[in-house]
């Protein structure tokens, strides 16, 4: 049986889990699965750019980022922001409170971005970095990572079943795969 649509992939996993008491949980598994497929993958199909304007101290990441490639300012050419750590940023703010210009480092500060100088105008920025795998639900019904690799859901979703029924050796088994599934990915 191919997988390559949400629908498919439930059935396949039904058919593999061989049990009826868990048909209503296999969206459930396949929600823990693609939070494991978050943490654990990065694919060139997850890169994703967003180009924007830069004019405050704080931008705020993508409702899909996971991790940061690059920032770089666009304005007059492309010019990479460098990564400071926040512990940095608050000795840049600390001798430098009211410093603005031309945007030199960022940060990592919860769900936003943070820069330092202050933008003293508009600049054109771009945000490279790696996206989540889109989420799979009945209206959203595939993702380029079920079209080419099922075998991660599939993998991730029986391992997740066989943790709920504590059957240590499948998950054991199955958690392995999955980590092969990914890897290989």
């Amino acid at each position: 049986m191919a997988i390559t649509t949400y629908a498919e992939l439930k059935s396949s996993i039904a058919n593999w889990l061989n049990r009826d008491d868990l048909t209503s949980v296999i969206p459930d598994f396949i929600s823990l699965t693609e939070a494991g497929i978050n943490r654990d993958l990065r694919h060139y199909k997850m890169v994703n750019r967003v180009d924007a304007t830069l004019d405050s101290r704080y931008v705020q990441v993508p409702a899909d980022w996971l991790e940061t490639l690059r920032f770089s300012l666009t304005t007059d050419g492309t010019r990479p922001l460098e990564m400071a750590s926040l512990d940095d940023m608050i000795k840049y703010r600390q001798n430098n409170s009211n410093a603005s210009g031309t945007p030199r480092f960022y940060s990592h500060a919860g769900e936003s971005i943070e820069i330092f100088p202050t933008p003293d105008g508009e600049y054109g920025m771009q945000l490279m970095y790696y996206q989540s795998v889109t989420e799979l639900t009945d209206t959203n019904t595939y993702n380029w990572l079920l079209q080419d690799a099922p075998d991660v859901y599939l993998y991730g979703v029986l391992y997740h079943q066989a943790k709920l029924t504590r059957d240590a050796q499948a998950a054991a088994d199955y958690g392995s795969a999955f980590a092969d599934a990914v890897k290989s990915a």
